[in-house]
Parts: C-alpha cells; sequence; structure tokens
C-alpha cells in the first residue's frame, strides 16, 4: 500500500496535528477541574449530556480542538497537554484513526506500525 519512503517517524505528532482537528473528543465530565485540581479545564468543555463533556471546538461538522495552537503538517502544540483528556492520551500514533485524520487533511505520509 506505502513504501517506505512515505514512512515518518511518530515523533512527528509535534507537526502533524490532524488528529486534534478531526474528531470530537468526548470524555466523563469528572476529568474536568470541577472534581480533579489537575483536571481538564472546564471552561474549554462544553456539556453533551449529564455525564459527557467534549473538548470546545471538536462537537462540529469540521472539528478543531481549542487547545490545538498553530498549522497542521507545519508545527503544533497542545495548550492542555499535562491536563489533556483520557481520550487524547489513550490515541497511539499510528492507530487506524491516525492514519485516518492525516489523510483527511492530506498528510499522506504514515508512521510505519500502520503498514505492519
Amino acid at each position: 500500500m506505502f513504501n517506505q519512503s512515505e514512512w515518518i517517524d511518530a515523533s512527528d505528532c509535534i507537526l502533524c496535528g490532524a488528529c486534534c482537528a478531526s474528531f470530537r473528543v468526548s470524555f466523563y465530565w469528572g476529568e474536568t477541574d470541577t472534581l480533579q485540581p489537575d483536571g481538564v479545564p472546564e471552561a474549554l468543555t462544553e456539556k453533551l449530556n449529564h455525564h459527557r463533556v467534549a473538548m470546545r471546538g471538536t462537537n462540529q461538522k469540521n472539528p478543531r480542538c481549542h487547545c490545538l495552537q498553530g498549522e497542521l503538517n507545519q508545527q503544533v502544540s497542545c495548550s492542555i497537554y499535562e491536563k489533556r483528556p483520557t481520550p487524547c492520551r489513550e490515541f497511539t500514533p499510528g492507530e487506524p484513526r491516525c492514519h485516518e485524520a492525516r489523510l483527511k487533511h492530506g498528510i499522506t505520509k504514515v508512521i510505519p506500525a500502520i503498514c505492519a
């Protein structure tokens, strides 16, 4: 499917950012700083239902997390990286959704784990 010259290193996540501009990031509201002093800042979330919230900017047709800083495929960062929610912590570079996000934004190079 892809040749080795199209591979990138997982450390290129600091360049990519496609995952932060592709999916809704929803999680249990108890992860916010309402209950946990070092939790996700509640002001950066929006209520989905009684138990779940989403990161602002991700619950729309063309999602982009409000915490994503920089330009996709150039250099990006997360303004709350140390306080990011579980879905962000569990997102693995090279997983199928990573590849899906990259392709959505025209970032065609892939991480080797996709090709194995």
